[in-house]
């Protein structure tokens, strides 16, 4: 009995258990699927599909693939909405970010005479320091405005050079602006003249760094010219200008064409420069000059706003007062005119004269007279300093008598003849005639524009200077495109051949670079790229660096013939841009080549070259060239 009751009991608690553990069961089951329908629900009305919910028990756990780390925290967020947030477990993971790209690193420096300024972007592993007290020693302690921001990125190929070459050329540049990036820099100057923006930019293309593309905008200003001079004459077989001075290129042609009108030739020119008396400086030389033509002969000469109008021996005296009184009459204000009409002079009686000739081999010979010792030998040593001391023979005597002026007429005559070339100054005492030839186009202006200034007011000079292209030092040698020319028929004669499969350059072909290198040094600093090209056997990325490495090989070439290279880049293009079908021998032998090409501006911004020393960019035009090995 007792054992009946005890069972009883026993299995009334066990059926007890049994229900409650299926409640807790399904309550479990319920609250799992509440939540996890719940938490889905709230995200799917974010639009966040890409997360994935599953609960166990009261946990819920979020997974899946979020596309940022905003997105994660939000989904994080709703799901801590829907239930306690300290039952949500985050197993999601986030798209992994691409690198944020560096900033391109610039900088703009200008310079003038308040100071530097430098603004731009900077690497911060460059010593910005260091810049700013290079800059401090150009400008001045307190005349530097650093107006940088740096970022902590790795400074870019190239970048290192660039600042430091900006920072160097500012030194030589009291006014300019430089700008520099990474492999490039831009510099935008004003020179003193034209000789300075020579010196400039040679400097500038010596100190590039290898590889830095540099491009140049250096300005020349107008030249000044004092006094302001302007020689026109009419003589027997010849008229035409001495010397002719305008403040604009509208004056120049304006006088030009009176001076045409007046039987000069069309080849005339006139400089155009800064230091014009009177903006009606054209009208008066058109007015004068027509005049002279009205007379018949003679000269008209312009010393600023004075002007002396001399009459050719035998002028009719009415037809020269006339025409005088005329011109006075239309002549605008400012301008003054004092006019002559000379006497006849006896032709067998000879003035004192003192000669200077300069032959075309450098050789200077003073002869006729000198007034005393002391004039001998300062005319003596100012011609040896001009000339060269072991260059001057002096043979002139002493005499009495020569007018009070004539130690300067015979100092202006060596001035005029150092101008020259090869020439003769005759200086009389009433006139001081210059004749030679010059390889400097202004050279007549010039020397005008020194016998005027020297011997004063209404005194007579004659300048007969012809310019002679080749012996210009600038214009006498061969152009950007007669150079390339050359160099194409060199290589056209003899290819410049390389060993096998290597860069270096064949002994058959060194006679082939003496030729190219004697062209190139005349050649002065043209913008050339040296390209390499390969045939299309083997694989494409050998070709590319076996074609850059033969390119570098010819350059180095010419610059061990001390050729200067600081405008020449070399760049390996290998099998593209082929001349034939590389379906034969022949043609891949066309195909592996050198091409030397002038380079222009967007030949260069478009181009990854590798320079040894850069210049500035000149016009792009082309000749082939071949260059052929065995294989590629």
């Amino acid at each position: 009995m007792r054992l009946s009751v005890l069972l009883i009991i026993a299995m009334t608690f066990t059926a007890a258990a049994s229900v409650s553990l299926v409640a807790a069961s399904f309550s479990v089951t319920l609250i799992e699927e509440n939540s996890e329908i719940g938490v889905r629900d709230a995200l799917d009305v974010k639009e966040m599909t890409w997360a994935e919910v599953e609960a166990d028990g009261l946990q819920v756990t979020l997974s899946g693939t979020a596309p940022n780390e905003v997105a994660r925290f939000n989904a994080l967020s709703t799901a801590g909405t829907i239930v306690d947030a300290a039952r949500v477990i985050d197993q999601m993971e986030v798209t992994a970010q691409a690198a944020i790209a560096a900033p391109k690193f610039s900088v703009e420096i200008l310079r003038n005479d308040s100071g530097v300024s430098i603004i731009g972007l900077i690497p911060t592993t460059t010593d910005r320091d260091a810049a700013i007290d290079r800059f401090k020693s150009i400008a001045g302690q307190d005349h530097v405005a650093d107006l940088l921001e740096s970022a902590n990125y790795p400074a870019p190929d190239g970048w290192e050079d660039a600042f430091g070459f900006a920072i160097s050329a500012m030194e030589k540049l009291p006014r300019a602006k430089v700008s520099a990036a990474a492999g490039r820099v831009s510099i935008t100057a004003i020179s003193d003249s034209a000789e300075a923006k020579a010196r400039l930019e040679n400097q500038l293309r010596r100190a590039a760094p290898s590889g830095l593309v540099v491009t140049l905008d250096i300005a020349a200003p107008r030249p000044v010219i004092t006094p302001f001079t302007l020689r026109f004459q009419i003589e027997e077989g010849s008229i035409g200008f001495d010397a002719c001075s305008a403040d604009t290129e509208q004056a120049s042609a304006r006088i030009l064409k009176a001076a045409v009108a007046a039987g000069a030739p069309g080849s005339a020119r006139c400089t155009v420069g800064l230091g014009v008396p009177s903006p009606r400086w054209a009208e008066a030389v058109e007015k004068a000059i027509g005049s002279l033509a009205k007379i018949g002969g003679g000269s008209v000469s312009f010393a600023d706003a004075d002007i002396s109008l001399i009459a050719a021996e035998g002028t009719e005296r009415a037809v020269f007062d006339r025409e005088v009184g005329e011109l006075e009459n239309a002549l605008p204000d400012v301008f003054a005119l004092k006019a002559s009409l000379p006497k006849a002079v006896d032709p067998d009686a000879g003035p004192p004269e003192f000669v200077a000739t300069l032959s075309p081999e450098g050789q200077v010979q003073l002869r006729g007279r000198l007034s005393d010792d002391a004039l001998r030998e300062l005319a003596d040593s100012y011609a040896k300093a001009s000339f060269g001391s072991d260059k001057v023979y002096t043979a002139a005597r002493i005499v009495d008598d020569l007018p009070a002026d004539w130690p300067t007429r015979v100092l202006s005559s060596l001035d005029a003849l150092s101008k020259l070339a090869n020439g003769t100054v005759i200086a009389t005492p009433d006139s001081v005639s210059v004749t030679g030839n010059t390889g400097n186009p202004d050279a007549s202006t010039q020397i005008a524009t020194l016998l005027a200034g020297k011997l004063g007011e209404g005194k007579d000079y004659e300048v007969k200077v012809t310019y002679q292209e080749k012996l210009d030092p600038v214009l006498g040698l061969p152009t950007p495109q007669e150079c390339e020319a050359e160099i194409a028929k060199v290589v056209a004669q003899g290819k410049i051949n390389f060993e096998p499969g290597s860069a270096t350059i064949d002994s058959s072909a060194l006679g082939t670079m003496d030729k190219i290198a004697e062209i190139l040094k005349d050649c002065r600093d043209i913008a050339l790229e040296v390209q390499g090209y390969t045939d299309s056997q083997g694989r494409e990325e050998m070709n590319l660096a076996l074609s850059q490495s033969r390119a570098q090989s010819v350059l180095n070439e010419l610059r061990a013939r001390r050729v200067i290279t600081g405008s020449f880049v070399a760049k390996g293009y290998g099998e593209d841009s082929p001349v034939a079908s590389n379906d034969s021998e022949d043609g891949r032998e066309a195909n592996r080549r050198i091409e030397f090409k002038l380079i222009n501006e967007q030949t260069t911004a478009d181009s990854d070259e590798t320079a040894l020393e850069n210049g500035a960019d000149t016009g792009d035009t082309g000749t082939p060239s071949d260059q052929t090995q065995e294989g590629n």
